[in-house]
């Protein structure tokens, strides 16, 4: 470090405590004979272990990080099962815009030709979000009927589900609290809400869920029946699974907004619905390798608790963001899709019930829907 004092004498640091000042004059004196004394030998012995402290510390703490991102690396190597392409099966988040009145039929037609020849089979139309008490005004969505008859005459064998959603209550924040009964009656209320209005099906985004909610798994089995009843579908975007045993329980020591579940949790969930989607960006991840590693092992853990009943789905970040939770140049479409091909040739190459969500339409951009395309599709 470089400390510029009066006089413009240079001071550098040299490491051991003493500056270049100290040094020049040190030269010049005269050098004791024999053995330091006790104190002199003392204060060498403590700087010269201060100075391995500060190489040593930050090297422990930096040794797990780079063994992880090393790990995550060699798991994005590998060969890729033939076959490992859509199954038509695959589904698109969609922004409020659609069921709000300012789109308009041109935007359906648009819309009708961007997912021709793809394999999106379902549209998560944003149509919400649910009131903190489980609600659902109808003046949110006052064109879902116009959307969902426009879908169903362009795009003959395209689902339209109700994406509903809301923020989950902490002790610091307002929000919805599942541990209400009456909330979680008003949100079955909504569900049927939205499936009199012609959804074919409800989509459940609730956020921040922590792992292992038992008032969550509650809710579901009340959709469910109420799906069921209507030949509808039910499905949920899920958080990412514990990358490391029992992660979330280590982060929810530091933070009331959990991002991973068990993988148990994930496969309570996915028992009681008919498709999970896997919100597989926001990784924090910083280069291609690394993100495109972490997506394979999401999914290899995702399919080892899906039923073969469940559709199961990982997210494609189809936006462009850099921040510490999301850095655009490696949270990649290609890097996604490679992570999921293989994760699914590891796993179960030959699953019917699978696809990948593509997060969201009116961030998408042209090399987005290249990428899927092209590697996904073909």
């Amino acid at each position: 470090m470089l400390i510029v004092i009066p006089g413009n004498i240079d001071r550098t640091d040299r490491g051991d405590g003493m500056d270049r000042t100290e040094a020049t004059e040190s030269a010049h004196s005269p050098q004791p004979q024999g053995d330091p004394a006790p104190d002199q030998a003392g204060g060498t012995r403590r700087r010269r272990w201060v100075r391995r402290t500060a190489i040593a510390v930050p090297l422990l703490l930096l040794l797990p990080l780079l063994s992880v991102l090393t790990a995550l690396r060699v798991n994005y190597t590998g060969d890729l099962a033939e076959g490992t392409h859509t199954r038509n099966r695959d589904a698109l988040w969609l922004g409020h815009a659609w069921v709000d009145g300012r789109k308009t039929g041109a935007d359906v037609d648009a819309l009708a030709r961007r997912l021709k020849d793809t394999g999106i089979r379902d549209l998560y139309v944003h149509s919400g979000p649910l009131e903190h008490d489980g609600t659902l005004p109808k003046s949110v969505h006052p064109k879902a009927r116009w959307f969902i008859d426009a879908v169903h005459e362009k795009m003959p064998g395209v689902r339209v589900q109700a994406f509903l959603g809301d923020v989950l209550a902490d002790e610091d924040s307002d929000g919805m609290r599942l541990a209400a009964p009456d909330t979680r009656s008003a949100v079955v209320r909504s569900a049927r809400q939205v499936l009199d209005t012609g959804y074919e099906g409800v989509h459940l985004d609730l956020e921040p869920m922590p792992s292992g909610d038992r008032d969550y798994l509650t809710l579901l089995d009340a959709l469910r029946r109420e799906t069921r009843s209507r030949d509808a579908r039910l499905s949920v975007a899920a958080h990412q699974i514990d990358p490391l045993p029992n992660l979330h329980s280590v982060f929810g020591l530091f933070t009331e907004h959990p991002k991973w579940w068990s993988q148990e949790f994930f496969g309570q969930v996915a028992r009681r619905v008919d498709q999970i989607a896997v919100m597989s960006y926001d990784t924090a991840q910083p280069l291609e390798g690394t993100y495109g590693g972490y997506v394979a092992q999401q999914t290899s853990l995702a399919l080892e608790v899906t039923p073969p009943s469940t559709d199961l789905l990982m997210g494609l970040p189809f936006y462009y963001e850099s921040n510490f939770t999301h850095w655009g140049h490696a949270e990649t479409v290609p890097a996604a899709v490679r992570g999921v091909r293989l994760g699914l040739s590891r796993t179960d190459a030959d699953r019917a019930r699978f696809g990948v969500a593509l997060y969201i339409d009116f961030a998408a951009t042209e090399a987005n829907w290249r990428s899927y395309k092209e590697d996904w599709v073909r």
